[in-house]
């Protein structure tokens, strides 16, 4: 049994982590943080924990650090996050990130991505990229996990075989994604306000969305050499959820059969990533609540392009499920453990 801390829990990434360590027979929560709600009980921020933390208050950051606790989550703003995880580092705190902070492998990009000065530069080359689909072997052997963005989750799982395989072109990959509203946070701003967004669909932070980059890195690992795609977020009305639809040439000699197998070859015994069959398409609806990626690929040949489809609930496999994920395999515990709830419908 592992005593966890989850600092920054009053937000929808902190209610997941909440949610999914309940259930988790390897993992008991003992330290919560929040600066607004400091020396309140758990329900005044999520009444639907009612009951369920008995005797657990809200923290203030600075005086839980030297709390006792045995893994910590971080799901705190980036340039928060770093020097917190700097000092829980040092007491030999294993660490999941889930802030922009250490995802970059280059520092100087990192800080003109987000437009800061990095707080602990030097940490980001000890952190390991949290998307155990393809850094598992590394997440079981380091203490500070950085896990991916919720659009990057559901466009590199996407993406990623056809690059892998060299089964596509660099050049042209186009990434459309729709995404709920509860990206935005607990707080949003107003164009992620529920009133602004509902019977309405629109694009959002173009030229360049700050997530972009991180595919790039991840995807250009990939395949070898660089790589740069055309990503276009767009809002609609709904609290969860992510659907990505990407688009890429196919190479000269890649034919659907082709496709497919790399597919099977990277994903076929992935806990968490679902194939969809022939006649199935992903729906946000089918992984809502859940750790799910559900991936659909369409190659055709005779106009050279394929389509890939993936689905994602942007606050678990985009967030907090893929943290969970990550401190089972850094901990040694079955990978599955807290994540085997099933998505909730209708």
């Amino acid at each position: 049994m592992k005593k966890v801390a989850i600092f920054g829990a009053t937000g929808y990434t902190g209610f997941e982590l909440i949610r999914l360590l309940l259930s988790h027979p390897r993992a008991r929560i003992t330290v919560l943080t929040s600066e607004q709600y400091s020396d309140q009980p758990v329900d005044r921020a999520f009444s639907p924990f009612r009951g369920r933390l008995e005797g657990i208050a809200f923290g203030k950051m600075d005086a839980m650090l030297s709390a006792d606790f045995d893994a910590a989550f971080l799901a705190l703003p980036h340039t928060v996050s770093a020097p917190v995880a700097e000092a829980l580092l040092s007491r030999g705190i294993p660490v999941v990130d889930l802030s922009a902070d250490f995802r970059f492998r280059s520092v100087p990009l990192y800080e003109s991505v987000y437009g800061v000065t990095h707080k602990s530069p030097a940490l980001s080359s000890r952190a390991v990229y949290g998307l155990p689909e393809v850094y598992r072997k590394a997440l079981r052997k380091t203490r500070l996990a950085a896990v991916p963005g919720c659009f990057p989750t559901s466009v590199i799982l996407g993406l990623y075989p056809l690059l892998k395989e060299g089964l596509i072109d660099r050049k042209g990959i186009v990434a459309d994604c729709k995404t709920g509203v509860s990206g935005g946070g607990r707080s949003p701003s107003l164009g992620f306000h529920y009133p602004e967004v509902e019977e309405g669909v629109r694009p959002y932070g173009l030229p360049r969305h700050r997530h972009n980059p991180e595919m790039d890195q991840e995807l250009s690992l990939a395949a070898g050499q660089k790589v740069s795609i055309t990503f276009v977020p767009h809002l609609i009305p709904m609290v969860r959820g992510i659907l990505a639809t990407c688009y890429a040439t196919l190479r000269a000699k890649a034919t659907p059969e082709a496709v497919e197998a790399a597919y099977r070859r990277q994903y076929g015994k992935e806990p968490f990533v679902r194939l969809c069959p022939p006649e199935v398409l992903p729906s946000t609806k089918d992984v809502a609540g859940s750790n799910y990626c559900d991936i659909a690929v369409r190659a055709d040949e005779k106009r050279r392009r394929v389509v890939v489809v993936s689905a994602i609930d942007n606050l678990v496999k985009g967030a907090s499920g893929a943290a969970v994920q990550c401190f089972n395999l850094m901990t040694g515990f079955p990978e599955e453990e807290g994540l085997h709830s099933a998505p909730l419908f209708p």
